[in-house]
């Protein structure tokens, strides 16, 4: 394997990624995590979890996103009273025909905004889960597939307990990443404020086709992953299912339990990303512990004891990185 030529091959066609940020950077101000950890979304064909108190720009984010390319976008307010029919569609009676039409929702899109999701009951977060998962929509005795690139950014605010419903572990795990938004400096939001007293609003351009994400995704499974990178990835995960093996006995009691095989998975499609992101044609232990948090928050869950004491998952999982040998 050629890593020289890879790295030109990567270069090249992640020409347009500089180009992608540039234009989000026209209306989000700071956020670069958010903006990178959107783009490594994109990019490995996962769904992602923003989480933050309301104002941090969750919605506007993702909304951008979808206007920088040319790409079919629908927002859908996740609220009680939401029926699954409202996500996916109905079959409508045709009285002229004497038929049933079927009469699509608003799911079939490319970029689905699920605003709060956490305020959907659990029917309607089960048709939303056929979407993210099989690719696909069941209405009646029909399956139609859904148009790729097919992304899911949903949005939760964590402060909020009225009227909302926590979302099921099998749901949360099928988030590649869970990124939490924290409030910008002085000087991000002075700009914030400037550009909204403005009378000019910047216009977002598609600078990009679905076909460069689609062809990107094929090229990012060029990038090598070193095998001592991937025994890295498997020690990471392996050490928050069994953390006394790894000389870390203090986190015995503080684990509910790991992470699931989807963990490994989207850790080496993450640090992918983002060696792509960072246009070369290799993975780094930095591409793994740059998606790190993101990827593995949701996915282990800590014991009462742990919540007694404060710590959370972040916590945790910042110990595992200190204590795995990197290569």
């Amino acid at each position: 394997m050629d890593i020289t030529l890879i790295n030109e091959k990567i270069k090249k066609e992640s020409a347009f990624i500089d180009i992608l940020i540039q234009e989000i950077s026209k209306v989000i101000v700071g956020q670069k995590d958010m903006v990178e950890k959107l783009i490594v979304g994109l990019l490995g064909n996962g769904h992602i979890l923003l989480e933050g108190v309301p104002g941090l720009a969750k919605t506007l984010a993702i909304k951008t996103l979808a206007s920088s390319m040319k790409a079919k976008f629908q927002r859908i307010q996740f609220t009680p009273d939401l029926l699954p029919a409202d996500l996916i569609g109905t079959m409508i009676y045709n009285q002229k025909e004497g038929d049933f039409k079927i009469k699509k929702g608003p799911i079939f899109a490319n970029f689905i905004l699920a605003d709060e999701i956490n305020r959907a009951p659990a029917k309607v977060q089960s048709a939303l889960l056929e979407a993210m998962q099989e690719k696909q929509i069941t209405i009646g005795d029909k399956t139609f597939k859904l148009e790729e690139p097919f992304l899911v950014l949903a949005t939760q605010n964590p402060i909020e307990q009225e009227g909302t419903y926590p979302l099921p572990e099998a749901q949360v795990d099928r988030f590649m990443l869970k990124v939490k938004i924290t409030y910008p400096s002085k000087n991000e939001e002075l700009n914030i404020l400037r550009q909204n007293i403005s009378a000019e609003i910047p216009q977002i351009n598609p600078v990009i086709k679905a076909e460069d994400i689609l062809n990107a995704r094929k090229v990012l499974h060029e990038v090598y992953t070193d095998e001592k990178i991937e025994k890295y990835i498997l020690d990471i995960v392996f050490a928050s299912r069994n953390p006394k093996e790894y000389g870390l006995d203090n986190l015995t009691n503080l684990i509910s339990y790991g992470a699931s095989p989807r963990a490994s998975i989207n850790l080496a499609l993450g640090a992918r990303a983002m060696a792509f992101i960072k246009r070369r044609g290799y993975v780094i232990p930095e591409d793994v512990r740059g998606v790190c948090q993101d990827v593995l928050r949701h996915r282990i869950a800590v014991t009462y004891e742990a919540e007694a004491e404060e710590i959370t998952s972040e916590n945790v999982i910042e110990e595992i990185l200190n204590k795995v040998e990197v290569p």
